[in-house]
């Protein structure tokens, strides 16, 4: 992987979702505060999203698109085909929806496909020297699976810390606070699935 700058300006730009779930809301006449509480994520969340201050997870915007009776494609502004699908579809790298951290850092690539979100998701992570991806916590008896792929990471859940380096894998609850640093002093990339508890998938799953 070439330098860490150069490797993120080279890949595209995470989605700005924020102005689309702003259209939306407006056009449905939602305030803020009625969205949070019908989509169980924080008004001052909303409104760091709305100002593209934040890049909200898979998670946080399936509860947006549910709450506000939307696909989550139509928040994301991926193209879907209404043809049959191939047996093998294929997505190509510059159209993997990326998010970013607020400072730069970190880079998620979703992998994993849109109908799973709030099921199983998977990314690929990317963190830069130094940094760090930091997550309050997930809903109840969620749990994060963290394979390196290169450089070393460490993990700390709660109050529980693990150093990983290439090759390594850790399982953790992710139901509290959790932190994935880079102490090293190149780029650091991973695997990371999150799987939810069954008791807080949705309801048609």
């Amino acid at each position: 992987m070439a330098t860490g700058t150069d490797s993120l300006s080279s890949k595209a730009s995470p989605p700005l979702v924020g102005a689309t779930i702003q259209a939306f809301r407006t056009k449905q006449k939602l305030s803020l505060d009625t969205l949070s509480k019908l989509s169980g994520v924080s008004k001052s969340m909303l409104s760091q999203i709305e100002r593209n201050l934040t890049n909200p997870t898979v998670a946080v915007l399936w509860k947006l698109a549910n709450a506000l009776n939307v696909e989550l494609t139509e928040l994301l502004e991926i193209e879907t085909s209404r043809d049959v699908r191939p047996l093998i579809e294929l997505l190509p790298s510059h159209s993997t929806p990326v998010i970013k951290s607020s400072d730069g850092s970190c880079e998620l690539r979703i992998l994993g496909p849109v109908p799973l979100a709030g099921r199983f998701e998977w990314y690929e992570l990317v963190i830069q020297p130094g940094g760090a991806l930091q997550s309050e916590a997930h809903e109840k008896g969620s749990k994060e699976h963290l394979t390196v792929l290169s450089g070393q990471m460490i993990v700390i859940a709660d109050s529980t810390e693990q150093r990983l380096k290439h090759g390594d894998t850790a399982r953790y609850a992710v139901d509290v606070r959790h932190c994935i640093h880079n102490p090293g002093k190149t780029n650091a990339t991973a695997l990371m699935v999150i799987e939810y508890s069954r008791d807080h998938r949705s309801p048609a799953s």
